[in-house]
């Protein structure tokens, strides 16, 4: 029985008619409600109005990404509401106030050519720097205009004059020199795949139509996505291609000069990765090689060529224990930089190889309770040297400059944007049903933890993505410097504790995540920090199908849900834009014997007439094309249908991003708190 037959009962199927008529006008009737109760007070206006001076000001640390003696940044400010790519020189940078060479100035571009140009970010072609590729979407959408730039000229390089150009679509486009690209991209019926990314992978030579490409690959349309790329480190160049199969399977190959494949023999959930003669394997779960099993979550060593040619030892450069995970690596041009995370605090170390093997050694201090990150390695141009980025939840960026072996300096210093004064991050562990500790971390102020008080739990829990210590201006502009407790959760379903962290709740075992959320909820009122009717929850995305779960399944734990661009209808969400390739995490709402555990805990499935649910604001954004309106929007339908409080909010722009420029941005920010802070402090109905 197909997805679609399941649902044709379903009477709102008509609201996933994205830019229909009739939907729209059924959102903007309810932002308006939304507008009326929650944007129009004072305390909404002033807060917005901070967040978006926040958001808007010369202060914030202008992040840059680092490409041999350049340094781009892309930066949107008062005057510059979608945003300017620029660059400059390391030695310009550190200045207080560096002086940037503006490349594409993006709110003249759109005021020019009559469109909602939203930034998708460049590739900037290696080594000369003179061109790059630039993704623009209309309104914040994942699919993408890709327009090629002469970066000396400062324009833009039009197809009939051989510029390389891609309309709208979900494109990859790699360079491989000033003449060439691998492409995938929609090349017409039965190019894609069902989850909507290129099946194919052409080589794409300059001055040729698109149609004429070369394919060098080309994958099933049940597989993900296809792509290809160039390895263009000086003697040691290679052509590859990936096929992933399902979100978290990839099968790596080699292109030979005679154009054939060669297979990367690693198992298809490890994330593999070369330099020059090394290759590495990160993996997710245990592997018997060489004689030796190696746990989840090392990464492995070998030479390159020497696996290539059927070797298999392995050097094990980390192996994880109880406490701690492999976080992130880089290299520099001599010296391999290793992320990890101890009970969800971070430290770094530097390994480098030589004749007797790898050593290892601190790389730099870490703070408690905050989150150090390596950034800028350029191991092609840029010898050593990286820099390194700093916060905790009241503790503003810093951003650091350094060199493996040399001094370091501190380059720029974020300002305080919210009073942090007297308030304290403790971090504390619940257990969950199953008897695992789950960590959490609690920021509150001192003078707080006499009594419970109005608190805000956030979560994710899904595709081994891990969250850990930052500063959040909002968020303490909003709800820390009213009184609120801040509560971030590190459930299962993230990487925190490595891949099996992750994996080991997958798919028949998901209902453990929505476990571990409602054992910190429990925790934090057993602790005395909050009451049931003082706690809110937030999430978006794969979050917001947890908060979809907490209002159906544990309504009794909360007095307030936010719940932004969620999966919703499990049972329609492999149909709907990207939908599909989450199946490897979900399961499949087709097959009876997965939908017997998928049906339990889907939100839109279980919402029940007579419960009583806490009240929740929903939102979404009509340009989301990675997860469907539709979700919200259904549920948002059906809950005013059965009579439960609700509201909901969807931005017209904004991609799966929820807002397209800083404005929206602060608007929705703004929102959240409001919503809280009138349905937990307030107590309003």
């Amino acid at each position: 029985m197909s997805g679609v037959e399941q649902n044709v009962n379903d009477p709102y199927l008509w609201l996933e008619e994205v830019t229909g008529e009739r939907p729209l006008a059924w959102a903007r009737a309810h932002n308006e409600v939304v507008g009326q109760r929650f944007a129009s007070t004072e305390r909404f206006t002033e807060l917005e109005r901070r967040i978006l001076d926040m958001l808007d000001t010369d202060t914030k640390i202008a992040y840059p990404g680092r490409r041999g003696r350049w340094l781009y940044n892309f930066w949107r400010d008062a005057e510059h509401p979608r945003g300017l790519w620029r660059r400059t020189t390391f030695a310009e940078y550190a200045k207080e106030s560096p002086d940037w060479d503006v490349l594409i100035d993006l709110d003249a571009l759109a005021a020019t050519e009559g469109e909602n140009w939203v930034w998708g970010g460049a590739a900037v072609l290696r080594p000369e720097q003179s061109r790059a590729l630039v993704s623009l979407s209309r309104g914040g959408a994942d699919a993408k205009v890709v327009r090629e730039f002469d970066i000396e000229r400062r324009e833009f390089i039009e197809p009939t004059d051989g510029g390389y150009f891609l309309p709208e679509a979900k494109s990859e486009i790699r360079w491989i020199d000033v003449d060439s690209v691998y492409v995938g991209t929609d090349f017409g019926p039965g190019s894609l795949t069902e989850s909507g990314y290129p099946r194919i992978a052409k080589r794409w030579r300059r001055g040729t139509e698109l149609a004429d490409a070369e394919t060098v690959f080309e994958g099933a349309e049940e597989d993900v996505a296809v792509s290809a790329g160039y390895d263009r480190t000086p003697g040691y160049e290679r052509h590859f291609v990936g096929r992933a199969t399902d979100f978290f399977n990839e099968e790596v190959y080699l292109i030979e000069d005679d154009g054939t494949l060669r297979h990367i023999d690693v198992p298809t959930d490890a994330s593999e990765s070369w330099y020059k003669d090394w290759l590495l394997v990160r993996l997710k779960s245990p592997w018997e090689v060489g004689g030796v099993t190696y746990p989840a979550g090392a990464l492995l060593a070998t030479d390159f060529e020497s696996f290539l040619s059927g070797a298999r030892e392995f050097e094990a450069l980390f192996t994880p224990d109880a406490h701690t995970s492999l976080h992130g690596y880089g290299w520099t041009e001599n010296h391999l930089l290793l992320i990890t995370l101890q009970d969800v605090q971070t430290k770094l170390h530097v390994l480098t190889p030589g004749p007797d093997g790898w050593s290892v050694e601190p790389l730099a201090d870490t703070p408690p309770m905050a989150t150090t990150s390596v950034m800028n390695l350029d191991p092609l141009e840029g010898g050593d040297e990286f820099m390194l980025t700093t916060s905790g939840f009241t503790t503003p960026a810093t951003l650091l400059a350094s060199a493996v072996g040399g001094s370091t300096e501190q380059l720029k210093q974020e300002p305080a944007f919210f009073d942090a004064e007297g308030v304290q991050t403790e971090q504390f562990f619940a257990r969950s049903d199953d008897g695992t500790m789950v960590p959490y971390f609690v920021i509150r102020h001192h003078d707080r933890t006499d009594e419970p008080g109005p608190t805000v739990m956030s979560g994710y829990g899904g595709f081994e993505v891990s969250r850990t210590p930052a500063y959040s201006g909002a968020s303490g502009m909003g709800w820390l410097e009213r009184g609120g407790t801040w509560v971030m959760t590190n459930i299962r379903g993230g990487g925190e504790y490595g891949p099996e962290w992750h994996t080991s709740v997958q798919k028949a075992n998901r209902h453990k995540v929505y476990e571990d959320f409602a054992a910190i909820a429990r925790d934090l009122v057993d602790r005395g920090i909050t009451t049931p009717r003082q706690l809110g929850a937030v999430g978006g995305s794969n979050g917001g199908l947890l908060m979809g779960v907490m209002l159906t399944r544990y309504p009794e734990l909360f007095g307030a849900i936010v719940c932004q661009v969620p999966l919703l209808d499990m049972k329609r969400y492999h149909l709907l834009l990207a939908g599909a390739s989450w199946m490897a995490e979900y399961g499949d709402p087709d097959k009876p014997e997965e939908w017997e555990y998928i049906g339990k805990y889907s939100p839109y499935q279980n919402v029940r007439a007579d419960a009583e649910y806490p009240p929740i604001l929903l939102t979404t954004s009509t340009r989301d094309d990675r997860v469907h309106p539709g979700h919200a929007r259904k549920m948002a339908a059906l809950l005013e249908e059965q009579g439960h409080t609700f509201w909901y909010h969807e931005n017209i722009e904004g991609g799966h991003g929820g807002a397209a420029d800083n404005k929206q941005m602060a608007f929705q920010a703004a929102l959240i708190y409001e919503f809280f802070t009138q349905m937990l402090m307030e107590k309003g109905e």
